[in-house]
C-alpha cells in the first residue's frame, strides 16, 4: 500500500494568495479511497462551498476504481469536508467576505491512513502579481542552473 501520495494544486498557488490554512477530512465511498492511494485524482479544477451548514469540495475527479465493480463511485460527485465546527464557522465568516474564497491545495493520505485534503482560504491575484509570481519562479530556475 501506497501512502505516500501527495496531490498538489500548483494552479491554485499560481491564482490566490493563500490567507489561511486547515487540514480537512474527505467523507468518501471504499472505492474512492482505494483510487487516491494509487494516486488517481487531480484536485486542479476543484472549489470548496458551503451547502446549509456543511462545506463541500466540488468538481474533485477522483478516477473509478479499476477493480471496483458495479459499486464504484461517480468521478466528480460533492464530497463533505470534516472540520471542526469552530474551524467551520471561521471559514464560512471569512469565506462571504469580498474576493476572498475557499480553495484546496493539496490531497494527501496522513499516517493513519485516512484521506485528508488541505483547503486554503485565498484571495485571488492581480494579472500583474502573476507576473511576479512568473518571474521569481524563472529567476530560481536559472539560479538553479548556474549552481549545478
Amino acid at each position: 500500500m501506497n501512502q505516500d501520495v501527495y496531490i498538489k494544486n500548483k494552479k491554485a498557488y499560481f491564482e490566490y494568495h493563500i490567507l489561511d490554512k486547515y487540514i480537512a477530512g474527505i467523507q468518501l465511498l471504499g472505492t474512492e479511497i482505494k483510487s487516491i492511494r494509487q494516486g488517481k485524482a487531480n484536485i486542479s479544477d476543484a472549489f470548496c462551498t458551503f451547502i446549509g451548514a456543511q462545506l463541500y469540495v466540488r468538481n474533485l475527479h477522483i478516477s473509478e476504481y479499476s477493480f471496483g465493480s458495479f459499486y464504484n463511485h461517480e468521478a466528480k460527485r460533492d464530497r463533505v469536508l470534516l472540520l471542526q465546527k469552530k474551524e467551520l464557522k471561521k471559514l464560512r465568516v471569512r469565506g462571504e467576505e469580498k474576493g476572498l474564497t475557499i480553495v484546496p491545495l493539496a490531497l494527501f493520505i496522513s499516517d493513519r491512513g485516512f484521506a485528508k485534503l488541505e483547503i486554503g482560504l485565498a484571495q485571488g491575484k492581480k494579472t500583474f502579481d502573476k507576473r511576479e509570481t512568473m518571474k521569481e519562479r524563472d529567476t530560481k530556475i536559472e539560479l538553479s542552473r548556474i549552481l549545478k
